[in-house]
């Protein structure tokens, strides 16, 4: 008897702890911390709210600054003089009119012929981005005892700038590659030389794989993502232990491991515009289009991280130690004043949402295509329009001025000649990341690019690959930032290959 008391006892002891524990209120805990520098200090903390680096996207303060320069000092007159120092042109291909620069040599002997080179850009760039490089590669025509007389062309890209943005769906980096053979036939270059960095360096890759006859050199600062293959996963897995096996230099060594952090973790912290930009470009888009301010910030933070990673932690974001507030500004004004930050936008959706997809003739009339609303609003460049919005007077003043702005930049040419007919049925190989490229490339490889690619993962991809530069310095915006450098790896590229005609 006093056994199974004691049993019942001990068990229902148990049992109420059991229950008690079971009910009883679970708190999170934690303990007051000390997050300035040094010891906990036991007077009044400071209340106010300062911005931080560039660590959290624009800093507010350096973004005033800019906003007053802006407002106060910056000549938009004196930089247009400065953009039509060279020859602008128009052209319509596909049913879109496609902006390009076109400089043609100083002096030409008789019976030289120049050598075209087709320049093309990246976002949040614009043909601007070449104007530092195109005196130095003209010079190139008194260079020593073999000049090069090079006949350039910088075109916007068709959504960019003062390009036409495409009206339908679809329109890509292959599209765009097409329309650009397109330009270049039209100004009768049956072969060219074609460079791109960003977005230029997978339209120039896919202009030289739909016609490797007329690109007879491909020169990029950028080799975007190759898709990983048995060597390239085998190369990142022993490279740090077998360097020389690879060709891994300890400028290659620096820039990959650790693996995680490097080749995952920096490039994600620098990749969730393009998460934006690839799904729902609209609706940051119409925002910054709307905001001349906001616009700026967007763009001009990207030529603070992507020019040097270590700027972010500067209060200025390091902006005016590789550029000029004028040529910075007047790459923001140029998507301004053509308000086409939307259709730039677009074209990462257009080339994220399906990288396998065949690629025809969508603009054939025997194809439907779904249309697309315009990236600006109606009364953007017609002021007599009404806008599907409500205005406001100082709306409707900034309407006139921005459209007053667009039609004083350029006194556009066009080209004169007929109409181009577009092919009913014209059906290409598909362009897919993993289709090697034939045409002979180099690769300029700049320390603080986004991306590091190797020797050996490049020529994955550019299987005549002729040149792979490393370059003393510079970052992403590198035509812009180290045009010096650039022209002179450009020009012993091109130069290589003319001497063995």
């Amino acid at each position: 008897m006093f056994v199974e008391v004691m049993v019942t006892v001990v068990l229902g002891t148990l049992g109420a702890l059991v229950f008690f524990r079971r009910t009883r209120r679970k708190l999170l805990t934690t303990e007051d911390g000390w997050w300035g520098a040094g010891e906990l200090q036991l007077d009044k903390e400071d209340p106010s709210i300062r911005p931080f680096t560039f660590h959290y996207g624009f800093n507010s303060d350096c973004l005033a600054q800019l906003v007053s320069y802006w407002k106060r000092d910056f000549n938009w007159k004196r930089q247009v003089d400065k953009i039509n120092q060279y020859p602008h042109y128009k052209t319509n291909i596909e049913g879109i009119d496609v902006h390009y620069v076109h400089v043609k040599p100083l002096s030409l002997p008789v019976g030289a012929r120049s050598v075209p080179v087709v320049l093309v850009h990246g976002w949040p760039g614009s043909f601007y981005e070449f104007y530092g490089l195109i005196p130095l590669l003209l010079a190139a025509a008194t260079d020593g005892p073999h000049p090069l007389h090079l006949e350039i062309i910088c075109p916007s890209l068709p959504g960019y700038g003062y390009s036409e943005a495409p009206h339908k769906k679809g329109f890509d980096a292959v599209c765009a590659a097409r329309v650009l053979h397109k330009l270049m036939q039209r100004l009768g270059f049956q072969q060219f030389y074609a460079h791109g960095g960003d977005w230029g360096s997978l339209v120039t890759t896919c202009m030289a794989q739909l016609e490797p006859d007329v690109v007879k050199g491909l020169h990029i600062n950028m080799a975007l993502p190759i898709p990983p293959n048995a060597v390239v996963m085998i190369s990142m897995l022993l490279g740090r232990y077998f360097p020389r096996l690879f060709g891994f230099t300890p400028f290659d060594l620096e820039r990959i491991y650790p693996c995680l952090e490097k080749m995952v973790v920096g490039p994600m912290s620098e990749s969730g515009y393009m998460h934006i930009q690839g799904t729902k470009p609209d609706t940051a888009g119409r925002g910054l289009n709307d905001s001349p301010v906001g616009l700026a910030a967007y763009i001009l933070e990207k030529f603070s991280t992507w020019t040097d990673k270590s700027f972010k932690n500067l209060e200025d974001g390091g902006l005016t130690r590789k550029f000029s507030l004028d040529d910075l500004l007047t790459n923001v004004m140029i998507y301004w004043t053509s308000g086409c930050i939307v259709s730039s936008m677009r074209f990462y959706k257009e080339n994220l949402q399906d990288m396998n997809k065949p690629h025809t003739n969508r603009s054939s009339p025997t194809r439907s295509s779904p249309t697309m609303s315009s990236p600006t609003s109606p009364s953007r460049f017609s002021p007599s329009r009404s806008s599907p919005t409500r205005s406001s007077p100082s709306r409707s003043r900034t309407r006139s001025y921005r459209t007053r702005l667009y039609q004083d930049t350029f006194s556009s040419r066009r080209l004169r000649g007929k109409s181009e007919a577009i092919p009913e049925n014209v059906d290409h190989d598909v362009i897919v990341p993993g289709i090697p490229v034939y045409v002979p490339t180099g690769m300029a490889c700049f320390p603080n690019e986004l991306m590091h690619t190797t020797r050996l993962w490049v020529k994955q991809k550019y299987h005549q690959l002729r040149s792979f530069s490393i370059m003393a310095r510079g970052g992403h915006f590198a035509a812009m930032e180290e045009p010096q450098l650039m022209a002179q790896d450009l020009l012993s590229f091109i130069r290589t290959l003319e001497d063995q005609k």
